[in-house]
């Protein structure tokens, strides 16, 4: 079981889904583009190139899913196995590697 593996208690898991779950909701409302890494340190040329809203909106979904998981570990720590936390690890690798992609293509302002 998975809270066999926990090194911490359970109560860091929710402080965790709460931090997401909020920069989330933030990102979500279409601001807070200067949050995202790499966007803030851009300059104001390589700036103009992004529609910063649907960027937010697109790293805020993500966050949602990553909050999505980290809530069902905090939720069913007792009973989740620990073959969870490797499928967790999978999907935010892989769904990272997706939204770099996505956020060099879907949010790219066109000319």
């Amino acid at each position: 079981m998975l809270k066999d593996h926990l090194t911490g208690p359970v109560w860091i898991l929710w402080i965790v889904f709460g931090v997401i779950a909020a920069l989330s909701a933030f990102l979500l409302t279409g601001r807070g583009a200067n949050l995202i890494a790499g966007f803030n340190t851009a300059s104001k040329e390589e700036k103009e190139q992004f529609d910063s809203k649907k960027l937010s909106r697109l790293v805020g979904i993500w966050m949602a899913v990553i909050a999505l998981f980290v809530l069902a570990m905090a939720l069913f720590s007792e009973s989740l196995s620990v073959v969870f936390v490797y499928v967790f690890m999978c999907v935010t690798v892989i769904g990272s590697v997706v939204m770099v992609v996505l956020a060099n293509t879907v949010c790219r302002k066109r000319r």
